[in-house]
């Protein structure tokens, strides 16, 4: 469906670069100097706490309501949530609904981090965002930020050791580690089956 989407963008318009404004320009400097300090840009930070809140967010409304624990009667059982009275065709539609609003925070987020935005922005994206959610663990939100907090440490740190074009494999390699050793990723439990 993301390539569908893509190619239909293409055709609609073109594959060049649009720019965007940068909102928030100016950046936090702790140091001496942009050159020997840490640089954080208002936007990052931006990032941060737009992420933290709609985290907590999801997960109160996960675990506390209602709906949200439809959508993990769902998850967890189908056929037994459908027995138990809930319409879980109209759940399955919510949680794309959530989904595709997650996804629009985020593509927000990301053109206004880069400047730019184009039909293949988002997809290496999402790859990590698998990547990350694998990394703390599938079910699991919490673990999905911190996935993604990992995922982000060890590109930096990859493409200062190797160099900036090896980032990406230095990112799909924790992946293969993780699910060598630790398939439920961080945060992950193992599922237990009854017999």
């Amino acid at each position: 469906m993301s390539i569908f989407l893509q190619n239909q963008v293409l055709l609609a318009q073109d594959s060049k670069d649009k720019s965007i404004p940068n909102l928030l320009p100016g950046n936090f400097v702790f140091g001496e100097s942009t050159m020997n300090g840490v640089v954080i840009s208002y936007m990052q930070v931006l990032i941060f706490v737009v992420t933290f809140f709609v985290m907590v967010g999801l997960t109160l409304f996960i675990s506390r309501s209602r709906l949200g624990r439809a959508c993990r009667a769902c998850a967890e059982d189908l056929k037994m949530a459908n027995l138990l009275g809930i319409n879980t065709n109209n759940i399955i539609a919510l949680t794309f609904v959530i989904g595709a609003s997650l996804a629009a925070v985020a593509a927000v987020l990301l053109g206004m981090q880069y400047g730019v935005i184009n039909p293949h922005l988002g997809f290496l994206a999402g790859i990590k965002a698998f990547t990350a959610a694998v990394l703390g663990g599938i079910g699991s939100i919490p673990g999905a930020v911190l996935g993604g907090l990992l995922l982000g440490v060890a590109e930096a740190f990859g493409a200062d050791i190797f160099g900036d074009q090896y980032k990406d494999v230095v990112a799909f390699s924790l992946l293969v580690l993780v699910l060598l050793f630790r398939p439920t990723g961080i945060l992950g439990r193992p599922e237990v089956e009854k017999v």
